[in-house]
């Protein structure tokens, strides 16, 4: 998959059109939609996006998001997008949707298709709409799908429920909604190496800054390493028992596991919250119940 931060001229795409925070099944039902409708008239497909979510423009906050840019790149690609355009959203902000649409979308890509989700607005006051699309459609002549809401027992699936449900420990809820198991990738670093001293050595990540929190508390994992796969036990949070200092760390005890890989990237996948963070009278305290996390990670 290419990647482009300025619109290029690539004619005959279908098109993808959305923010798509999370890649969840929601949205991969509408880009799985333009992939498919490239695939039958032997043509490309794209994804338009923006490097920031709009509100990060709007209101000069941004929201804390599902997956990385690096990650959602990720995602999108293997879903088999061709080429993905991530603008700059201050730079088309005050359009209209019928300039967006005729003086970014038509004259670049001269699109066969266009898919979105069945609550897509764009343009200035947010005057274009699926139903927008659906009338130019027959002006510029093109498909326009709309993808109706993806649901889960009867809730829709939405990048705004998920945050919700992460920011309350729901992983297990919040994974089935996504599709793949909520996750972060990084480098190992150097803690404190107190894990080691009381028999549990662990991996230590920073968590990205622009990541939705968690709730501080240890989780079952599932830890990549160089292709290979381990249960793990996760401990997010300010380790109240050990340390003195408020930083926030990501510590990884991996099961049947016993390598140095400092500065090596792993990446982390979220199963299940298995209790919250709280602070033991002592350390025997403690590993007694870094063994029982360690045990109902097993089970899971």
């Amino acid at each position: 998959m290419k990647i482009f931060s300025e619109p290029t001229q690539q004619k005959k795409l279908s098109l993808a059109m959305g923010y798509f925070d999370g890649v969840h099944l929601g949205h991969q039902k509408v880009i799985k939609k333009a992939v498919e409708l490239a695939k039958s008239n032997g043509t490309k497909s794209a994804v338009i996006t923006f490097k920031d979510h709009p509100c990060c423009f709007f209101y000069g906050v941004c929201p804390k998001y599902i997956l990385t840019r690096k990650e959602r790149q990720e995602k999108i690609a293997e879903l088999g997008v061709d080429y993905l355009y991530e603008f700059d959203f201050a730079k088309i902000a005050n359009l209209s949707a019928q300039e967006y649409l005729k003086d970014i979308i038509i004259k670049n890509f001269s699109p066969i298709g266009i898919s979105t989700g069945f609550n897509h607005h764009f343009g200035a006051g947010k005057t274009g709409s699926p139903e927008f699309l659906e009338k130019m459609s027959h002006v510029y002549n093109y498909i326009y799908n709309k993808t109706e809401a993806e649901k889960l027992n009867g809730e829709t699936i939405s990048s705004t429920k998920i945050r919700q449900l992460l920011s309350n420990g729901q992983i297990e809820t919040a994974n089935k909604m996504l599709g793949y198991k909520f996750q972060l990738e990084g480098k190992v670093i150097t803690g404190q190496q107190l894990g080691r001293k009381i028999g549990f050595r662990t991996a230590n990540v920073l968590y990205p800054n622009e990541l939705i929190d968690l709730p501080f508390g240890a989780y079952a994992t599932i830890i990549t390493y160089q292709n290979k796969t381990y249960k793990g036990v996760t401990n997010f949070g300010i380790r109240p028992t050990v340390s003195t200092t408020e930083q926030c760390t990501v510590e990884t005890h991996i099961l049947n596991f016993d390598k140095d890989i400092y500065n090596e990237n792993i990446k982390i996948e979220f199963i299940k919250m298995l209790r919250a963070e709280k602070k033991f009278n002592s350390i025997e305290e403690l590993k007694k119940q870094i063994q029982k996390d360690i045990n109902n990670s097993i089970s899971i």
